[in-house]
């Protein structure tokens, strides 16, 4: 260790060594004093940046010019770069902007972001924990009053029973002194024809002994009044019948305490849709969309449905029984076979990054881990179709049943368990088209449920209660077919992408319905499936030519 730099030293300049360095070189990665500034700028054989010391790694070093500091943003390819690297092919044809200009629009979305958090967000969650306790103290209230119920129940029942067994046991107390009674009476009317019997047995005794014509003659014979016994008094005794003790009955009868219930209302902790959209910067389209990258799929006759993991890989499904993760760059990561054949109907990224897709020949939504595929919901009579995922977590899965009789419906799930069916308006009349057509669904910013509904040639749009808000029917004053809704998605100006089959192109729509704009310059044949990153770029699956385009559209 030089002995002139210890733990406890001052941090020098590494050309002289002068105490407290006010300047810093971010590409040599040096410290200077304001003396040697002009002598490490001389040195021209690479390049310089000179910075305050307290803004030292403010500066990007160019990944594939490490000599070059990146003064500009490729906005295509979403990365800082040097002034060299506009000149290569990977850059042609790119827009690109000063980094400072980036740096000052990405800060406008930290701050926006920000400014949720704190004024939204943060207070809500706060609302929330501080209702915790109050909802500990009515449990601890309302089972303290539960529990005396209970007891003061069970001592109303004891005193039933106490009631019960005094009035059994006064009745018995009333029965035996009736039977004693009787038997008493009984007992006086035997004695006494006893003691009859008794004198005319000494009666009898005397005349037979007697010579006195006149008391023989005069007795007259009780025998045949003797010889008819008393009645038998015959008495039935009671019994104590005691009833089989059924606990359960004596439970039911006692009475019961009804099932606890803990559920998530998600609508109480959703932020207010207003703030959420003026969260993001208000972004323009731009008037000519253009491709940004290109990626040739494995499918042979179609590619159907896209969905983004992230901004850099997304999940597609097309022809047949595989979806398949591709990375922009680096093209096919991973391929997940499905457990039926070219029956997955869409498919949706979950907020933890887990792939969800529905099944039409087995009625099942699925879920994808590592590879392994989990069946969570499985639908009676209904063939499940398009699928997204909300901002709260929760799925949204549009439905229809095979017998033409039915209006399809969307179905939300949480946890996988169904808590809310949307079918009809407040008129009783159905929102969504008969038959088996499928219908792709998209939550959209401001918390609507959008659906294209390609059997009623129109996108409906309902608000999170499911009350009807509008239907878009396309322009059929521009279009050569008719409006043809395939693939359906949002972004985040809650703007509404709408795929167009056989007009070959997008349709952007506004929150409310308004026409905005109608992309048909990107080359796209048959448009079926849509989706969009975090930056707003959009994926198109391209029917015809099985590749994925991703298209730039706003400014």
């Amino acid at each position: 260790m030089d002995p002139r730099r210890t733990a406890q030293d001052v941090l020098r300049c590494d050309l002289c060594e002068t105490p407290v360095p006010p300047m810093y070189c971010d590409i040599c990665l040096i410290h200077l004093c304001k003396a040697c500034v002009g002598e490490h700028l001389s040195e021209f054989a690479k390049e310089h940046k000179i910075v305050p010391f307290e803004k030292r790694g403010s500066s990007t070093k160019c990944p594939n010019h490490s000599s070059k500091i990146c003064e500009l943003y490729c906005e295509q390819c979403d990365i800082p770069i040097c002034v060299q690297c506009t000149s290569s092919t990977q850059h042609q044809g790119h827009t690109f902007v000063y980094i400072v200009k980036f740096l000052e629009k990405q800060r406008s979305v930290l701050q926006k972001d920000l400014q949720e958090l704190e004024k939204f967000i943060y207070p809500k969650y706060q609302e929330i924990a501080l209702s915790i306790p109050v909802q500990k103290g009515t449990l601890n209230t309302s089972s303290q009053k539960i529990a005396s119920d209970i007891s003061k129940h069970g001592e109303e029942m004891h005193r039933q029973i106490d009631v019960i067994i005094k009035k059994l046991k006064s009745d018995l107390d009333g029965m035996d002194s009736k039977y004693l009674a009787a038997l008493n009476k009984h007992e006086e009317e035997i004695k006494h024809m006893l003691s009859d019997i008794t004198q005319t047995i000494a009666d009898l005794k005397k005349k037979l002994n007697s010579d006195d014509v006149g008391l023989v003659s005069a007795y007259k014979s009780r025998n045949a009044e003797f010889r008819r016994l008393p009645p038998k008094l015959t008495v039935t005794l009671p019994r104590f019948s005691p009833q089989k003790i059924d606990k359960q009955q004596i439970s039911a009868l006692f009475g019961s305490l009804s099932e606890l219930s803990i559920k998530t209302k998600e609508q109480n902790y959703t932020m207010d849709s207003s703030s959420t959209e003026h969260s993001t910067p208000e972004r323009s389209l731009i008037d000519v969309p253009q491709i940004i990258t290109e990626i040739n799929t494995d499918f042979f006759q179609y590619a159907k449905h896209v969905s983004c993991l992230n901004d850099e890989d997304i999940w597609i499904h097309g022809n047949d029984n595989i979806l398949r993760l591709y990375n922009l760059q680096r093209g096919l990561l991973k391929s997940v076979k499905t457990k039926s054949w070219n029956c997955a109907m869409d498919l949706a990224v979950t907020r933890t990054g887990d792939l969800v897709y529905t099944d039409k020949a087995n009625r099942t939504v699925n879920i994808v881990k590592n590879k392994e595929i989990q069946t969570v919901i499985t639908l009676q009579g209904w063939i499940p179709g398009g699928v997204c995922r909300t901002s709260s977590g929760d799925i949204l899965v549009a439905m229809y049943m095979d017998n033409w009789k039915t209006p399809s419906k969307v179905v939300r799930y949480s946890d996988f368990t169904e808590k809310q069916s949307i079918q009809y308006n407040d008129n009783g009349q159905a929102l969504y088209s008969l038959g088996h057509y499928t219908k792709y669904i998209s939550e959209n910013r401001n918390l609507d449920i959008c659906v294209s509904d390609w059997g009623a040639r129109a996108v409906v749009v309902v608000n999170q209660a499911g009350e009807f808000r509008f239907m878009y029917t396309g322009l059929p004053s521009s279009s050569k077919e008719s409006f043809d809704p395939y693939g359906i998605t949002t972004d985040s100006q809650s703007r509404i992408l709408i795929a167009d089959f056989n007009n070959h192109g997008i349709h952007i729509i506004d929150k409310d319905g308004q026409f905005l704009q109608f992309i048909d310059n990107c080359h796209l044949e048959k448009p079926h499936g849509l989706c969009v990153d975090t930056k707003d770029n959009l994926f198109v699956t391209d029917s015809r030519t099985c590749t994925v385009k991703k298209i730039q559209y706003y400014k």
